[in-house]
């Protein structure tokens, strides 16, 4: 996210408005499930193998970040800087490729998406980005490749008409600006795609993400499919939520936007209620289970890896009423949805 960006966002929710909120509130109603870079928790993340891991655990929504080749292809990787998540630094034959940029204002070293084609990109093997946290996922290191948009897409078609069920995309734009200005217009191209998927509809099975405001402000004018407005904690404002609802059929925030998660009892703070009560559906990230990503009440054992009380994290963010909910391990939220709604 840009500096601008972060100035933007700089104000904090007003207290204040909690009584307001809280009368606004809403029965919970039966969630989604957003399999967050597909089953990322057992497999690699995305890659053909965690996306079809995710759906075969009943997930409602597969969720691949964009980035785009230097021939102009979206591809599912989640930064354009690929050494954690591919083979790339092992690959001598593109040594040469090693270079520097700075995205969003950090300057980042490494392999880029941008200065390869499709075809090459191919050529590499997709790894675990944590393998001590996830060492049964590394263990599928080297079996996959890097999925196309298209790919994904055709993934989600398929396996809807084998299971009965609906299951959608979740695409996020990463990085649009830089890639704006790398003359490769990734706005422009998730839009061509879906409108070539039949997917460009109000009624499609897919949102559009963004931590960018002025992307997705964009690309909404552009195109009809939901959006989703990503933000991260205090970047938002009574002022500024009202403004995105404008442009946002949906607001993305952090876990702890919208959860107590060193209070007792994990109680809902107004965004919810407010966001809802502004037309938009509310999507938080990321439920993951093991204790390095869990609040300290939830933790279980002294590892790290180990996997904590995460179903706890979902019966309160169900019971607080988002609308969805994005997780590394989608079995888990299935099933704790399944106890809660029965459906």
């Amino acid at each position: 996210m840009s500096a601008l960006t972060r100035r933007a966002f700089s104000a904090s929710i007003p207290l204040a408005l909690a009584f307001a909120a809280s009368s606004l509130a809403r029965p919970p109603r039966r969630p989604l499930v957003i399999a967050h870079r597909g089953a990322s928790g057992e497999r690699p993340e995305h890659t053909l193998l965690a996306y079809q891991r995710a759906i075969d655990q009943g997930c409602d929504f597969i969720e691949p970040d964009l980035v785009m080749t230097r021939d102009g292809v979206l591809v599912a990787r989640h930064e354009n800087e690929i050494s954690e998540t591919t083979d790339v630094a092992d690959r001598p034959d593109f040594a040469g490729r090693r270079t520097e940029r700075t995205i969003d204002g950090v300057e980042v070293a490494g392999w880029f998406t941008e200065d390869f084609t499709l075809a090459e990109l191919k050529t590499l093997r997709a790894r675990e980005r944590l393998p001590e946290l996830r060492p049964a996922s590394a263990a599928f290191d080297g079996q996959a490749d890097i999925p196309t948009f298209q790919e994904v897409v055709e993934l989600a078609k398929a396996q809807s008409a084998r299971t009965g069920r609906t299951i959608g995309v979740y695409p996020e734009m990463k990085h649009p600006t830089y890639f704006e200005a790398r003359d490769l217009p990734m706005s422009q191209a998730l839009g061509a795609a879906l409108r070539d998927n039949d997917l460009d509809r109000r009624d499609a099975p897919v949102f559009v993400q963004c931590f960018e405001p002025r992307p997705l402000r964009a690309f909404r004018a552009a195109n009809r499919a939901p959006t989703v407005m990503l933000v991260g904690e205090g970047q938002m404002s009574e002022s500024l939520l009202a403004e995105v609802a404008g442009f946002s059929d949906g607001l993305g925030p952090e876990l702890k936007m919208v959860l107590q998660l060193d209070g007792p009892g994990l109680a809902a703070t107004p965004l919810i209620a407010q966001a809802q009560a502004a037309g938009m559906q509310v999507h938080p990230w990321t439920v993951r289970s093991e204790n390095s990503f869990l609040p300290a009440a939830l933790r279980r054992g002294g590892q790290p890896a180990a996997h904590g009380h995460a179903g706890r994290l979902l019966r309160a963010l169900y019971s607080a009423g988002v609308d969805g909910v994005f997780t590394d391990f989608p079995e888990l939220a299935v099933t704790v949805r399944q106890e809660m709604f029965g459906a």
